[in-house]
C-alpha cells in the first residue's frame, strides 16, 4: 500500500479505535445541535436522480445579503461548468450537471452559524445484465484449491474483545416522523454491578435529561446470559435529529464509548408520476467502452486501487457480482511471497503520548544492508544519527575530538541504531508535526506504518471568577488552561457563543490564558458563563447593574476667620466619578489660592488665606447624576472694643454661633476650636480634660502665658494650643475615639477667673459587625443573618452592604447597591455545588465600616427530588417487599440514603419501617401484623435533608396471596440435555407460586443424593448446580413444586457423554495386490453416545508415521488401497462420538507385506575404498586489531577424514576450559569467538587438528586497541546525562 494512502484498513482493532478518536474531534468541530435555531427559512433536501441528468439545491435565508457557502463532502465549492452556484436575495441555488456514481456523496450549505447536511443518491440507469461469457474469468489459482464462494454469504460480526461492549449501537436511517431504536449489549459476566451508561448527541450534549415524547430510553438484563441490553428509542424524528450521537458505557475500573450517525429523510413527497421520463433516450457510454476494454484485466484494477474506488470500478465495467469479487480477491492477497529484505517489519500503527519518545525497530536479513528511513515520503536526513554509531562508521575524524553539549542536542531528534540485525528509528519529544506515515527501505522492498501523537486532554489550571459591573463597563473573563494555544469552547447559559457580525463577543488567547471579552455590558449579558475543553468546566456569574451613586459623606457648613484655610470635603460609592465645584451658581476655577483635588472617592476644595470675598454657598455637582451636595462658607470677623485697665477675665463662647458645650468632630478631621477671650490684665489660659466619671480629675493639662512672648508655651503634638492676642485656639489634629469628652477652658487674671466646659464629640464609621451566619441553604439560594456593630461611630447605622467570593476565589461581589435595612437577606443565583463565604459592611451617616471577618464556608445544595416508581413487589402474612427507583434529581450534595416509613389506615402517625437509612433501592418491611392495613412512603435524603415523600395510592393489606404453581421451562431444557463429562452444569428453573412452594427433585424415581448433587431454591426460581459431570449423572430428573394440595411438575432428560473405547477384534483379514482387507466389532464403551463413525490409519513399519486413510467411516470392514510394492504396512483404527475420537486405537499384531513381482535383482560386490587422510588447513587464520569490548571471532578451515578433533590455544594455553571463549565447527569452518576482548586478551592464538592419520596447526596475531573504546564510553555517558 503506497503511503500516500494512509487506509485505515491495515489497522487492526485497537489501532482502529485511534481513528475513532480523530473522526471524534471532527464531530465535535461541527455546530449541529437539537436546538439552535437555523438561519434558513427553506432547507435543501436530499434528491434521488439518474446518473448523467443534473440536480438542482436550493436554500432561503432568513436575511439577504447573507454570505453562503456550500460544500461537498467537506471541501468547499468553487464555481465551475460542472457546478453552477446562483444567489437572488435571500435565494440561493446549486446546480450540479452531468451527475456520475463519484458525485454520491453528503453536501452541505453555511451561512453564519448554521449548518444543513443532505445528500444526493445517484442511481443507475436500467442496465440488462451481461452475459456470462462477457464477465471476466477469475485467475487460475490451483486445481486443488479451487473454492465457489457465494455473493450472498455474510461475514460474521467478530465479537469485540477489548472493550465493555458485546454489541455496539449501528448508524441507523429514518423518515421524518418515523421511529427508530438504537441498541447496546454489555457483557455482564465479569462485572459486580449494573454498568452506568450514558448517551450524547454531538460532544457535550447529555441525553438523560432530554427524556420525553421524542426521546425514551430503556434497560434490561439477560439473567441467562448474563448480557445487558440498552436502547434509545427516538419517536416521530424530525430534521433536526440528524448528527453524531455516541454512547460511553463506564464501571468502576473500565471505560468504553461508541460513535454511531443517524441521518433523517425527508418525508416522500406524494405526487403526480411523469411517465414521460420513463421513455427518455439514455445515453450508454459504457458500451462503447466495452468493446476498446475488452482486453482489461478488471482483476488487477481491483487489486491495485483503493478500496474507496470499488464501487466507481464496479459501475464503470459492468460488474454485478462485486462482493464475490471481492472475496476472491481477498485470498489472492493473502498469498503475499515471503519478505527476503525483512526478518520482522514494522507493526501496522504506533500510538505515543504528546512529548514523550518512541522506538521503531525493524530486523533485517542482512546485517550489512543499507537501511533508509523515510517520514512521508521524504528521508529523514543523516544529521540526527547517534553519534556513537558515527564513531564506529567513521572513527578517524571523531578521534580525539570534544564536542558540546548543544551539538548532542541537535542529534537527540532522530536516533538512528543499528544493533546486530535491528534496525531502530527513535523519536524524541514527539510533537504533532511527527504525526505521519513512515517507511523503512531495504533495496526495493519497503515496510510501511503510521506513528499517531496523541494529544494529552486540556485542564483548566486557574478557573473563571464571578464579576459584577455597570452597564456600560468592560467586562473580560480570564482563565488559564494546562498548554499553550488550546481550543476552548464558551457559553452562556448553556448556548455556545460565536463571533456576531456586530463583534459583541471578543475571544483573546495568550499563551496558556484565555480571555471572553465584552466591551460595553448591558443589562441582557447578566448570567452564568462557562468555558468548556475536553478535560475540564469552569463557571462564573456576571452581574450588570444600573449605575448609582451614594453619598457617604457630604459637605458640612464652615465658619471660619480671616487668612484661615477653608476646607470642604465629600466621599461618594465611586472613585471613578468625576464632578465640579460650584461656588453662588458659577463654576470654580483653581489657582494659587483654592485647590481642587479628588483622591480615590474623597473630592476636596481647598480656599486658602480665606477673605470676606469667599463668603457664599458652594456646592459639589458629580458628572452624570443628578446629586447637588451644598454647604455655606461664613466668614468670621473679629471686632475688637476697648477695655478698661481694671478688668476681669471672660470667654466668650456665644460668637460661635452653636451650641456652646458640644461640638461634633468626624474622626480623622482636624479640630480648630477658637475661643475668644478678654480681660485685663492679661488673664492666664488653662485647658484640662476632665473625666466624666469623676469630676476634677484632669488627664491633660496645658497652661499658656498671655502677652508674655518670652513664656509663650505652645504644644507640636497633635493636640495643642496656639496663643493670639484676643483669643486662644485649641487644635486636635486627626480627631480619634480617644479624643472625646469634655474639655474645660479656665481664664485667670488678679481681677477674677471665667471658665467653661466644651464637649467634644467625635463621630465615626461603624466598627465591623461579627461573622455573618448562613442559613436555609436552597439549591442556589440561602439566608444570611448578622447582628448590629457593637460601636455604631457616634451616628445611627443606615444600613448594610452584603458581598460573597467563592471558596478558592480572591475577588469579593457585592450582593445590594440599596442599602439593607434589616438583619437578615436571602442571597440568591448562586452555583448549585460550589463553596461560598458571606461578608458584610455597616454604613452609617459618615461611611462604610471595615469588612466584617467571612462567613463559615458553605455549598448551595438542595434535597434529591422524591424517589420514582414507587412500588409493592410482593406481600406475605407479615412482610410487605417495596422497590423503587432512585429520584430524577439528586443535586451537587448526593444521596446519603432512603427513609422508609408507614402508617395504618386511618392514623396520622408514620412509623420508621426500617433502623436508619438505607442505600439500596428495595426494602422488605418484616413483623408486620396480618391483616392491617397500612400506608408506605419513602424519602430521599442528602446533606441538604428531606425530598418529598413518594406514597403508594392505596393502602397494603398484610395478607398472603395464593398463587398456583407455575414452572417456566427454559427452551432448551425441552429436549435433551447433553455435556461432556467433566464440564459444569448449572440448571437455572424459574417458577411462580404464593406462598413459597415446596421444592422437590428426583432422578428416576429416587431423591437426589446432596453430596454429588448441589440444589439451591430461592422465591422465584431453582438451581442444580454439577462441578464436574460425570457419566452415572445421566438421567431423567423430576422438578415438583407444591403448594397445600396443588402441584406442578416437569421432567429433564440429562445425558453425559464421554469419548468413547477403541474398536475390538480387528483382523487383517487379506492382502492381495496393493490392496489389504480389514475387519473389526464396535466398541464395548461407546461413551453413553452413539458411535458416529471410525477413523482409519496406516504406517509404513520403516518410518512408523501414521497417515489417515478413512476419516468418519461408518462400517466395521474395509479395504485399503494403494500401498507401495515391497513394504510392510500396520493398521490402526479409532472409534468416534459426539466427544470426538476414542484416546486409544486398535492396533493390528501382523504386519501386511505387499510383495514384489516379476525376476530378483542381485547387487555386484565391490572392493571398499579408503578415504582416510590427515588433517590439512584449507583456509589459514589471519592477523586482526580489534577494538576492546566489541565480540570478535577467529575463523579458519580445516579437512581430514576421520572427522579432526580441534584444539585451541593462547600463547601456548588450552583455552577449553575458559568460558569467555567459545569455539565452533560447522562443515569444517573453525570458528573461535572472544567475548568483549580487552588489551590483555591479545597474544598468538594456535588451532590445532588431529585425528587418526596425522595432526596439524596454524597460528595467527590478534592486538586488541582501548583509546577508542574509551572515547565512546565518555561519550554514551555525556548523552545519558545530557
Amino acid at each position: 500500500m503506497p503511503c500516500c494512502h494512509r487506509s485505515k484498513h491495515s489497522l487492526t482493532k485497537n489501532q482502529s479505535s485511534l481513528w475513532g478518536e480523530r473522526k471524534r474531534k471532527m464531530d465535535s468541530e461541527m455546530t449541529l445541535s437539537l436546538f439552535l435555531v437555523s438561519a434558513f427559512t427553506k432547507k435543501p433536501k436530499t434528491t434521488e436522480v439518474t446518473a448523467g441528468s443534473a440536480a438542482v439545491f436550493e436554500a432561503e435565508t432568513e436575511k439577504a445579503g447573507i454570505k453562503v457557502k456550500w460544500q461537498r463532502a467537506g471541501t468547499e465549492i468553487t464555481e465551475s461548468e460542472k457546478y453552477v452556484i446562483k444567489a437572488e436575495g435571500n435565494k440561493h441555488s446549486l446546480t450540479i450537471s452531468n451527475v456520475g456514481k463519484e458525485d454520491d456523496v453528503t453536501y452541505a450549505v453555511i451561512a453564519g452559524s448554521s449548518k444543513v447536511k443532505f445528500e444526493l443518491k445517484v442511481k443507475e440507469p436500467a442496465v440488462p445484465a451481461p452475459a456470462a461469457s462477457e464477465l471476466p474469468a477469475p485467475p487460475v489459482e490451483s486445481s486443488q484449491n479451487t473454492e465457489v464462494i457465494s455473493a450472498g454469504t455474510q461475514p460474521e460480526e467478530p465479537l469485540d474483545p477489548i472493550g465493555l461492549f458485546v454489541t455496539r449501537p449501528q448508524d441507523g436511517e429514518v423518515t421524518v416522523g418515523g421511529n427508530i431504536t438504537f441498541t447496546a449489549k454489555v457483557a455482564g459476566e465479569s462485572l459486580l454491578k449494573k454498568p452506568s451508561v450514558k448517551w450524547f448527541k454531538g460532544k457535550w450534549m447529555d441525553l438523560g435529561s432530554k427524556v420525553g415524547k421524542h426521546l425514551q430510553l430503556h434497560d434490561t438484563y439477560d439473567r441467562n446470559n448474563k448480557v445487558y441490553t440498552f436502547e434509545m428509542e427516538i419517536i416521530e424524528a424530525n430534521m433536526t435529529f440528524a448528527g453524531g450521537y455516541r454512547c460511553e458505557v463506564s464501571t468502576k475500573d473500565k471505560f468504553d464509548s461508541s460513535n454511531f450517525n443517524l441521518i433523517v429523510n425527508e418525508a416522500p413527497i406524494t405526487g403526480d408520476l411523469d411517465i414521460r421520463s420513463a421513455f427518455r433516450p439514455v445515453v450508454r457510454t459504457s458500451e462503447a467502452k466495452s468493446e476498446s476494454q475488452s482486453d482489461v484485466d478488471v482483476w488487477e484494477i481491483l487489486r491495485k486501487a483503493p478500496p474507496s474506488e470499488y464501487e466507481k470500478i464496479a459501475f464503470q465495467y459492468g460488474i454485478t457480482d462485486l462482493r464475490g469479487m471481492l472475496k476472491r480477491l481477498k485470498r489472492i492477497k493473502k498469498e503475499e511471497k515471503k519478505s527476503t529484505a525483512f526478518q520482522k517489519k514494522l507493526d501496522p500503527a504506533y500510538q505515543v503520548d504528546k512529548g514523550q519518545k518512541i522506538k521503531l525497530m525493524v530486523e533485517v536479513a542482512n546485517p550489512d544492508a543499507d537501511v533508509k528511513w523515510l517520514k512521508n515520503g521524504q528521508e529523514i536526513q543523516v544529521s540526527g544519527l547517534l553519534y556513537g554509531w558515527m564513531l564506529e562508521k567513521h572513527p578517524t575524524p571523531f578521534a580525539g575530538v570534544c564536542m558540546s553539549h548543544t551539538f548532542f542536542q541537535t542529534l537527540l531528534l532522530y536516533i538512528f541504531e543499528a544493533i546486530g540485525n535491528k534496525r531502530i528509528l527513535t523519536i524524541n519529544h514527539c510533537s504533532l508535526a511527527d504525526d505521519a506515515a513512515y517507511e523503512c527501505v531495504v533495496g526495493e522492498e519497503k515496510s510501511f506504518t503510521e506513528l499517531f501523537v496523541k494529544e494529552p486532554p486540556i485542564l483548566i489550571t486557574h478557573p473563571l471568577e464571578d464579576q459584577m459591573v455597570m452597564v456600560g463597563e468592560r467586562v473580560e473573563f480570564e482563565c488559564e488552561v494546562s498548554e499553550e494555544g488550546a481550543t476552548v469552547k464558551w457559553e452562556k447559559d448553556g448556548i455556545e457563543l460565536t463571533r456576531e457580525e456586530t463583534f459583541k463577543y471578543r475571544f483573546k488567547k495568550d499563551g496558556k490564558k484565555q480571555y471572553l471579552i465584552i466591551n460595553d455590558s448591558t443589562k441582557e449579558d447578566s448570567g452564568h458563563y462557562t468555558v468548556k475543553t475536553n478535560g475540564g468546566v469552569s463557571v462564573a456569574e456576571l452581574i450588570v447593574q444600573e449605575k448609582k451613586l451614594e453619598v457617604y459623606q457630604s459637605i458640612a457648613d464652615l465658619t471660619v476667620k480671616a487668612r484661615d484655610q477653608a476646607v470642604f470635603k465629600c466621599e461618594v460609592s465611586d472613585e471613578n466619578v468625576k464632578g465640579i465645584w460650584l461656588k453662588n451658581g458659577k463654576e470654580v476655577v483653581p489657582d494659587e489660592r483654592i485647590k481642587i483635588s479628588h483622591i480615590g472617592r474623597i473630592h476636596k476644595l481647598t480656599i486658602e488665606d480665606v477673605t470676606p470675598g469667599d463668603e457664599a454657598d458652594y456646592s459639589f455637582i458629580p458628572q452624570g447624576f443628578a446629586y447637588n451636595l451644598s454647604a455655606k462658607l461664613q466668614f468670621l470677623e473679629v471686632k475688637i472694643d476697648f477695655v478698661p485697665r481694671e478688668e476681669p477675665p471672660k470667654i466668650h463662647l456665644d460668637c460661635l454661633g452653636q451650641s456652646p458645650d458640644t461640638i461634633v468632630v468626624v474622626a480623622g478631621n482636624k479640630l480648630r476650636l477658637d475661643v475668644p477671650i478678654s480681660g485685663d490684665p492679661t488673664p492666664t489660659v488653662i485647658w484640662q480634660k476632665v473625666n466624666k466619671a469623676v469630676p476634677g480629675t484632669t488627664y491633660n493639662e496645658f497652661i499658656c502665658y498671655f502677652h508674655c512672648p518670652q513664656l509663650l508655651f505652645e504644644s507640636e503634638g497633635r493636640v495643642r494650643v496656639e496663643m493670639h492676642e484676643d483669643h486662644c485656639v485649641f487644635i486636635i489634629e486627626g480627631a480619634e475615639k480617644e479624643d472625646e469628652g469634655v474639655y474645660r477652658v479656665i481664664v485667670k487674671n488678679p481681677v477674677g477667673e471665667d471658665k467653661a466646659d466644651i464637649t467634644v464629640k467625635v463621630i465615626d464609621v461603624p466598627d465591623p459587625p461579627e461573622a455573618p451566619k448562613i442559613s436555609n441553604i436552597g439549591e442556589d439560594y440561602c439566608t444570611v443573618q448578622w447582628q448590629p456593630p457593637k460601636y455604631d461611630g457616634g451616628q445611627p447605622v443606615l444600613g448594610y452592604i452584603l458581598e460573597r467570593k467563592k471558596k478558592k476565589s480572591y475577588r469579593w461581589m457585592r450582593l445590594n447597591f440599596d442599602l439593607l435595612k434589616e438583619l437578615t437577606y436571602e442571597a440568591k443565583r448562586m452555583i448549585e455545588g460550589v463553596v461560598y463565604e458571606m461578608r458584610i459592611y455597616a454604613v452609617n451617616s459618615i461611611g462604610m465600616s471595615r469588612p466584617s471577618p467571612a462567613s463559615q464556608p458553605f455549598m448551595p445544595i438542595a434535597p434529591p427530588s422524591e424517589p420514582t416508581h414507587f412500588t409493592v413487589e410482593d406481600v406475605s402474612d407479615s412482610t410487605v417487599a417495596l422497590k423503587w427507583r432512585p429520584p430524577e434529581r439528586i443535586g451537587a450534595g448526593g444521596l446519603d440514603g432512603y427513609i422508609v416509613e408507614y402508617c395504618k389506615d386511618g392514623s396520622t402517625e408514620w412509623i420508621p419501617a426500617l433502623p436508619g437509612l438505607t442505600e439500596r433501592t428495595s426494602a422488605l418491611i418484616k413483623d408486620l401484623v396480618t391483616g392491617d392495613k397500612l400506608q408506605f412512603r419513602i424519602k430521599a435524603i442528602n446533606l441538604a435533608g428531606e425530598s418529598g415523600a413518594a406514597i403508594i395510592k392505596e393502602p397494603v393489606t398484610v395478607q398472603e396471596i395464593l398463587q398456583r404453581p407455575k414452572i417456566w421451562l427454559p427452551r432448551h431444557l425441552r429436549q435433551t440435555l447433553v455435556k461432556k463429562v467433566g464440564e459444569t452444569i448449572n440448571i437455572v428453573i424459574p417458577f411462580q407460586g404464593k406462598p413459597r412452594p415446596k421444592i422437590i427433585w428426583m432422578k428416576d424415581g429416587q431423591t437426589l443424593d446432596s453430596k454429588d448433587v448441589g440444589i439451591r431454591n430461592s422465591n422465584t426460581d431453582t438451581i442444580l448446580f454439577i462441578r464436574k459431570a460425570e457419566l452415572h449423572h445421566s438421567g431423567a430428573y423430576e422438578v415438583t413444586l407444591q403448594i397445600e394440595n396443588m402441584t406442578d411438575k416437569v421432567t429433564i432428560t440429562m445425558q453425559i457423554i464421554d469419548k468413547p473405547g477403541p474398536p475390538q477384534n480387528i483382523k487383517l483379514v487379506d492382502v492381495w495386490g496393493f490392496n489389504a482387507a480389514l475387519e473389526w466389532t464396535p466398541p464395548q464403551d461407546d461413551g453413553n453416545a452413539q458411535i458416529l463413525g471410525y477413523t482409519v490409519q496406516k504406517a509404513d513399519k520403516k518410518t512408523m508415521e501414521w497417515y489417515t486413510v478413512f476419516d468418519h467411516y461408518r462400517r466395521t470392514n474395509c479395504v485399503v488401497s494403494d500401498l507401495i510394492m515391497g513394504n510392510e504396512y500396520f493398521f490402526r483404527i479409532f472409534s468416534e462420538n459426539l466427544c470426538g475420537l476414542s484416546e486409544t486405537a486398535a492396533t493390528t499384531k501382523n504386519p501386511a507385506y505387499i510383495q514384489k513381482t516379476g525376476t530378483t535383482y542381485k547387487p555386484p560386490s565391490y572392493k571398499e575404498h579408503d578415504f582416510s587422510e590427515p588433517p590439512k588447513f584449507t583456509h589459514p587464520l589471519v592477523n586482526r586489531s580489534v577494538i576492546a569490548g566489541y565480540n570478535t571471532t577467529l575463523s579458519c578451515a580445516v579437512r581430514g577424514i576421520p572427522k579432526p578433533k580441534i584444539f585451541w590455544y593462547k600463547n601456548k594455553m588450552d583455552l577449553s576450559g575458559d568460558a569467555k571463549y567459545r569455539m565452533f565447527s560447522k562443515q569444517g569452518v573453525l570458528t573461535l569467538e572472544i567475548r568483549k576482548p580487552t588489551p590483555f586478551d591479545g597474544g598468538c592464538y594456535t588451532c590445532k587438528a588431529v585425528n587418526e592419520c596425522g595432526e596439524a596447526e596454524i597460528e595467527c596475531r590478534l592486538d586488541v586497541r582501548g583509546n577508542q573504546m574509551n572515547l565512546m564510553d565518555n561519550t554514551n555517558t555525556a548523552m545519558k546525562n545530557e
